[in-house]
């Protein structure tokens, strides 16, 4: 297995097409049909699949690919530092659910590392995709939640994948919704009593699962549903037409703006945040930082559980003494 057998693999999964890849790559289509079918012979194994419809890879060609485009990076980096004698920044990604605690953890662990050494990047994308990334080595963390309708299905993808999930905290299920809701100054809130606002929920495109879907209780019959592809007009949604979305509960006044709060939901159900990572690699120091961050929210759910045990307290407190 040589580097020029990596690369033509990468052009071909990049192009999904030997003739692209070959012009690409300024070689005539037999020679890289020829160098890829010897890789895959070397390995004993089937690189991608070949169809009417073009080249794809198969689950075990994906994870190939995820390890090549890494090494190739690699080699890419000591050749420019050492051949072309360029100075080059590494690279850091992370992919995440629609979270502002991972953005701010994110933000919080840029600050302190500094931006003069690394490449950064930040992937607010859908629940497939922040897995895919994980997988491929796209990026090296993933952030998203399990609980106890989807893990057996994500812990099987997980599997299959060759992900780890570590989970991080558990957390109650929250109403996320504008300060300007009629409902904003309940205690706790029922789902029938959401029924007349719209329920927001993160659009999962063609991978459009109950498993994969960000928000807890996805196959609940809800009257009113509007589907979203961003944070900021998630929020936007809640201040214009009084929508919600469940949640952690996790608020970041920083990012989404003092203008919208979390009612905890009358539910026994719960969620886990926590990580992916890919089986085989080793966290590296920038990844390490970044965990650290992400479990100081942890700090955030347990102060927030405390706090509304109090004032539940003091509540029951002074219906007792009426």
């Amino acid at each position: 297995m040589t580097l020029q057998q990596l690369r033509y693999a990468a052009a071909v999964a990049e192009h999904k097409s030997i003739n692209k890849a070959a012009a690409s790559l300024f070689i005539t289509q037999p020679s890289l049909s020829g160098s890829v079918k010897e890789l895959e012979n070397e390995l004993n194994m089937q690189i991608f699949t070949r169809s009417s419809r073009g080249i794809t890879p198969t689950p075990e060609g994906e994870e190939f690919l995820g390890y090549a485009r890494q090494m190739l990076e690699y080699y890419h980096l000591i050749e420019e530092r050492y051949m072309n004698k360029k100075p080059t920044r590494k690279k850091f990604s992370v992919s995440a659910q629609h979270y502002s605690f991972a953005v701010e953890a994110f933000i919080n662990m840029v600050r302190e590392f500094g931006m003069d050494e690394y490449e950064f990047a930040m992937h607010e994308t859908k629940t497939h995709e922040v897995i895919e990334n994980v997988k491929t080595l796209k990026s090296e963390i993933g952030v998203l939640y399990i609980n106890e309708f989807n893990k057996t299905v994500m812990n099987k993808i997980f599997r299959r994948d060759n992900i780890e999930f570590k989970p991080l905290f558990d957390c109650d299920i929250f109403v996320f919704l504008s300060a300007d809701n009629p409902l904003a100054g309940r205690e706790k809130l029922k789902l029938s009593e959401l029924a007349d606002y719209p329920c927001l929920s993160f659009d999962q495109g063609d991978r459009n699962s109950f498993y994969f879907a960000e928000e807890v209780m996805s196959t609940k019959d809800y009257k009113r549903v509007i589907k979203a592809n961003d944070r900021a007009t998630f929020l936007n949604l809640m201040k214009g037409l009084n929508g919600y979305t469940l949640c952690s509960g996790i608020l970041c006044e920083d990012l989404n703006g003092q203008g919208y709060v979390a009612v905890p939901l009358d539910t026994r159900e719960t969620m886990t945040i926590g990580y992916i990572k890919h089986a085989n690699v080793p966290l590296s120091d920038l990844a390490l930082m970044y965990i650290e961050e992400l479990r100081k929210h942890k700090n955030r759910v347990l102060e927030g559980i405390a706090s509304r045990k109090k004032k539940t307290g003091k509540q029951s407190e002074k219906a007792e003494e009426k």
